[in-house]
């Protein structure tokens, strides 16, 4: 009788069913405790409370997280990545260095704003949130390279450091969290495009022109 042949097939897409399952049960829990925090408050939320949510046990939710807080933490710093990722997507879409520099402000001028949500409670502990300062550094970093090749470009003034005009578009922009609607946001972003369209070095007056 021939040797029977070991084929990982079937292991392997059980292996990846299991880790899709888990996945899926993972963002459900992480989904489910953001909007009951931001429906009831950071303070009144159980881990009973997600669980039930969820669908799930409380004995299921704890072998996936150990509290609330780390619940929130882990679903916060998706969010944060998945921002990040898409304001690098904006800024390689095709286009000139300033419109790919207007539209990662304008971007990022939309995601602050799509914040306020969060709720006073929830917003001031996410914003403690050590990946904060990782994702700051990130984005100081995309918008100064953007900067800094329009600045090659003739595009942006070149009177000022581009980590300056960094920090001074990050800073602007925050503003968008407290505006009242997405369109005033972007209006926002526009001021601040405007605002990069200062006197070059040989003391050329930039002007906003599509």
């Amino acid at each position: 009788m021939p040797a029977l042949l070991y084929t990982p097939t079937m292991p392997r897409l059980w292996d990846e069913t299991i880790a899709a399952h888990r996945q899926g049960v993972r963002q459900a829990i992480m989904n489910s405790a953001a909007a009951l925090a931001a429906e009831h408050g950071l303070l009144s939320l159980t881990m009973s409370q997600i669980a039930e949510q969820t669908g799930i046990g409380r004995a299921t939710l704890y072998k996936y997280f150990s509290s609330v807080e780390d619940i929130l933490r882990a679903w916060h710093d998706q969010q944060i990545q998945a921002h990040l990722e898409e304001l690098e997507r904006v800024g390689r879409q095709k286009g000139s260095p300033r419109n790919r520099l207007r539209a990662v402000l304008t971007a990022y001028a939309e995601i602050l704003h799509g914040a306020v949500g969060h709720g006073d409670e929830l917003g001031a502990f996410l914003h403690n949130d050590k990946e904060i300062a990782l994702a700051q550094h990130q984005l100081q970093a995309m918008v100064q390279e953007l900067l800094e090749v329009a600045a090659e470009t003739g595009e942006v003034r070149t009177d000022i450091p581009g980590d300056e005009l960094a920090s001074y578009c990050i800073a602007a922009l925050g503003a968008a969290r407290r505006l009242p609607s997405r369109a005033a946001a972007r209006r926002l972003a526009a001021v601040v495009v405007d605002g990069l369209l200062g006197r070059s070095r040989d003391g050329e007056v930039r002007t906003l022109d599509a």
